[in-house]
């Protein structure tokens, strides 16, 4: 093993490994320079792919002082260490974004430009270091559906809604170096980057390693089944890597998930997704990485293993890894990627130890077996994509959900209500409504648009039925929001996209619409029909979200399902049917409609060619007239428009002195909220729809908004302004404080007892310069990687979040804001320790002299005290912390403050 003497050295040095360990093959036609990890140390062939490539990151980018050969050592020790909570530096090779969380990155890049001069600073300093790329794809609306020109119609709304939010991005592409910006009705980040972003293997400079990227969106790790090492981060902690700071993160454990066999007939890849989410979410990945091995992988097309990667964040791991292999080269060559390219990764990846074989000899954490035959169809719901229901049993688990009490599993509907039926009319067309009615009906998400198989099975399934005469009933809005201009184009081919389009799913744009909770309206008779009679209408998606009102706010229940049953259930107009016994109607069953695997695969061999890609990806940051058309400023500074509800100068550098704060105890701490399990981002900061009276709302309406062009929380993430008003506006939210079973964004204001929205609330506590917390119960902040839900808290005055435990991407978030995550020890929680929320609470964390996850006491005013553990997990957070949050540490490091 490589030792060195130099870690106590006081700056950057020369990269030991230099010497021994860099060598030279052939690449692009020249000769180009890798470091042979795989010669460093004998126990390289017992480490995990995953873990490989951070490997080679400490190795290239050691230099004794950020990254150290230490660094190098515990990794190599992997097996040892994985359970020690030690920390790695880790450089990833490239960021990617999508406007949601892309526009706040850039307002904070702009911002901190402004604060660095004001501190004397060279403001060019902030500037991304690293390849940053941000594709427009969150914005787009299902404003219209079911017509010829919905993607037209919708693509405009959607440049007319947003061009502030564009201009400022273009700019932004102008004004920052490294910043590529892939135009609005392009695609999904996450399939953009799959079919053309991802390098796999770089060649920078004649220098070669392996593609990494973190992003601003959870499902990142799509990228995972490329074989290219990503997750989710938040945007604060995006920023700093593009500002080449490490990002600091606890060496993981790494679950090993063995495939076997094969799938059966008649399932798809979205099933055996569902199945894998049930599974890893019953051992519990939390932090770790799972990679998958085995026989099984082998028989799994690229597209099927990039759907099962981009669902990490639901089954809980950061990463859902599958290794370079066979397969990967053949779908490089299938999407164009150029012969030059293609032998570079192969043959990279072959003379470092990165290429898969199945006589792997690896050693992981944790083992799991799934045997693909044992794989059958179903879907997830009704309110959380882990909670996976075998299709034939979903009937009787409906009506389960129908009696239980309101959760993640009930509605509380009474039993005689069950059979009520309401007939109505729908745009002049006869329709009927009851529980589990479905009303929309959307093939969407980069999980599954990306898989040309499940695509074509949805085309197959819409030309069946045609054929057999069925029609989608009156009152469901369908949908198809194709993930990149590819699907289009095999779905034309293949004559396919004609029968969707007869169906009534016509492309509607470009980008994440239905999932995200860009669903749009749904008819007003058939919301009125829902609202008048309580009904529990449904939504059926073939998303990998589908949390309470995510994907519209009248939608109860919302299953997750692959796209070809996200038609049949369509057809049939309700959830609760079983499609073995019961006939979707005229007597036609599923199984009549249903394509046959081999009809699947020989469409995909037909019609999917390495020249559709060829011709998309040629002009990508081209096609969007309109994008081309905005005139913008240039300039090294952005100049703030004090008029804009869009972009704002957000407040957090305000009063910024070059010297770190510190962590100041906490006294006398107000609770604003109590919260139960599997509180959500989008609970926190939800994306969609500004409910009309809401503290959002009165805002924008202050500002002259009407109440039409209010768009969404998620293109408003720009401005501070109205994003702290709209944090913890989510209609379904669960505050205990309030009372059980009551839920909305309400709290109860301890010193009058008065019932308010929490930002007002929270408003009154700041100006009485009142410190607040939160309670919580289990995987607080799930959900989308969302870092307005760690912005929120922190305008709002939260100081302090003490939970049963905090989904990973959040609790980064939360420290990042400098907001301090402390976790229940073990089996206690607000309801065990008798706390009720209306306590005040004092946190002595001694003088901010911190260690990772110690022990802190937090004492109530009424003589109760409890003992928790100190969820900042590294030394780099606790400097995070102790300057106020990661972008100050960021910004005092760049004008050598720190």
């Amino acid at each position: 093993m490589f030792r060195t003497s130099m870690l106590l050295a006081k700056g950057p040095q020369a990269n030991p490994f230099n010497a021994k360990y860099l060598a030279s093959m052939a690449a692009d036609g020249a000769e180009a320079k890798y470091y042979q990890i795989n010669k460093i140390d004998s126990k390289f062939d017992s480490l995990p792919f995953s873990i490989r490539v951070l490997l080679e990151s400490a190795v290239r980018n050691c230099d004794e002082f950020d990254i150290t050969s230490k660094t190098v050592e515990n990794i190599f020790d992997w097996s040892t260490n994985c359970t020690k909570s030690i920390e790695i530096p880790f450089k990833p090779a490239r960021v990617v974004l999508q406007d949601f969380t892309g526009v706040p990155c850039v307002v904070d890049l702009a911002a901190m430009r402004d604060a660095t001069q004001r501190l004397g600073g060279d403001a060019k300093v902030i500037n991304p270091q690293i390849p940053v790329n941000l594709v427009v794809d969150h914005s787009v609306q299902v404003d219209c559906a079911g017509t010829p020109d919905a993607a037209d119609f919708n693509q405009n709304m959607e440049m007319h809604r947003n061009h502030e939010r564009f201009e400022f991005l273009k700019w932004g592409s102008k004004s920052f170096d490294n910043l590529l910006i892939v135009p609005p009705g392009s695609g999904i980040v996450h399939q953009v980057n799959l079919e053309y972003l991802a390098h796999v293997i770089f060649n920078s400079k004649g220098l070669l390693y392996p593609d990494s990227v973190v992003g601003t969106d959870s499902h990142t790790t799509m990228i995972n089944g490329l074989g290219v090492v990503g997750w989710g981060v938040g945007g604060i902690e995006a920023e700093a890597g593009m500002l080449g700071q490490s990002l600091s993160m606890v060496l993981p454990e790494v679950v090993g998930y063995k495939f076997t066999g094969k799938l059966p007939e008649g399932c798809t890849a979205t099933d055996l997704v569902l199945t894998v989410v049930r599974n890893l979410r019953k051992l519990g990945v939390v932090g770790k990485f799972v990679e998958f091995y085995g026989p099984g992988v082998s028989e799994l097309s690229l597209a099927d293993r990039a759907t099962i990667a981009n669902m990490a964040p639901e089954y809980g791991a950061t990463t859902g890894y599958f290794p370079i292999d066979a397969e990967t080269i053949k779908y490089l060559k299938n999407t164009n990627r150029t012969p030059e390219q293609v032998a570079r990764i192969e043959d990279y990846a072959k003379a470092v130890g990165l290429f898969r074989t199945d006589k792997e000899n690896i050693r992981y954490t944790h083992n799991l077996e799934l045997d693909l035959s044992s794989v059958v169809p179903c879907v997830a719901g009704p309110k959380r994509p882990h909670d996976n229901v075998a299709l034939r049993d979903l009937p009787k688990d409906f009506k389960a959900c129908m009696s239980a009490k309101t959760g993640f599993k009930g509605f509380g509907i009474p039993e005689a209500e069950h059979g009520k039926k309401v007939a109505y009319t729908v745009d002049g067309k006869p329709a009927t409504m009851q529980h589990g009615s479905v009303v929309i009906a959307a093939i969407t998400s980069c999980t599954n648009t990306s898989n040309p198989n499940v695509l074509v099975a949805a085309g197959i399934v819409a030309r069946k039925a045609l054929e057999k005469g069925l029609k989608v009933p009156a009152g469901i809005k369908t949908s198809l929001s194709p993930g990149s201009h590819v699907v289009t184009k095999y779905l034309e081919s293949s004559g396919l996209q004609k029968s969707l389009d007869d169906l009534g799913f016509n492309t509607t744009g470009y980008g994440c619409m239905t999932c995200i909770g860009n669903s749009g309206e749904i008819a007003p008779e058939v919301s009125k029909c829902i609202t008048d009679n309580n009904f529990v209408a449904a939504a059926v998606l073939s998303g990998n979200r589908n949390f309470e009102a995510r994907i519209h706010p009248l939608t109860a229940a919302n299953y997750l399902a692959s796209p070809p049953l996200v038609v049949a259930y369509a057809l049939a107009g309700r959830v609760d049917i079983d499609f073995a016994t019961e006939p979707i109607a005229n007597g036609i069953f599923l199984r009549d409609i249903w394509p046959t695997n081999e009809e699947i695969a020989q469409t995909v061999e037909n019609h999917v060619t390495p020249q559709m890609f060829k011709e998309v990806y040629a002009n990508i940051t081209t096609m969007n007239k309109a994008w081309n058309e905005l005139k913008v400023t240039e300039g090294e500074f952005y100049q703030w428009d004090p008029k804009s509800t869009y972009i704002h100068n957000p407040p957090y550098f305000d009063g910024m002195t070059k010297a770190p704060p510190g962590l100041k105890s906490i006294e006398g701490a107000a609770c604003v909220a109590v919260f139960g399990d599997s509180i959500t981002t989008d609970h926190i900061s939800p994306a969609g729809n500004i409910a009309k009276d809401s503290p959002a709302a009165k805002f924008l309406q202050a500002q002259g908004v009407e109440r039409k062009d209010f768009n969404t929380y998620g293109s408003r993430r720009g401005n501070d302004e109205v994003m702290v008003r709209g944090t913890f506006a989510n209609t379904r939210l669960g505050n205990k404080l309030v009372g059980e079973g009551q839920t909305g964004p309400f709290t109860i204001y301890h010193p009058t007892g008065e019932k308010m929205y929490i930002f007002d609330a929270a408003m009154k506590y700041r100006q009485a310069n009142v410190p607040t917390i939160i309670l919580a119960g289990k995987e607080y902040g799930s959900g989308s990687s969302r870092d307005w839900a760690a912005k929120g808290p922190f305008l709002q005055g939260v100081k302090c979040v003490v939970a049963e435990s905090f989904e990973r991407i959040h609790r980064s978030n939360l420290v990042g804001m400098g907001i301090v995550p402390l976790q229940f020890k073990d089996g206690a929680s607000p309801q065990s320790l008798g706390l009720t929320g209306k306590e005040k609470f004092s946190i002595d964390f001694g003088k901010g002299e911190l260690r990772p996850r110690q022990d802190i006491t937090v004492q109530c005013d009424n003589g109760k005290s409890f003992v928790a553990t100190l969820r900042i997990d590294t030394e780099m957070e606790v400097k995070y912390v102790e300057n106020g949050g990661i972008l100050n540490y960021v910004l005092r490091s760049k004008i050598g403050a720190v």
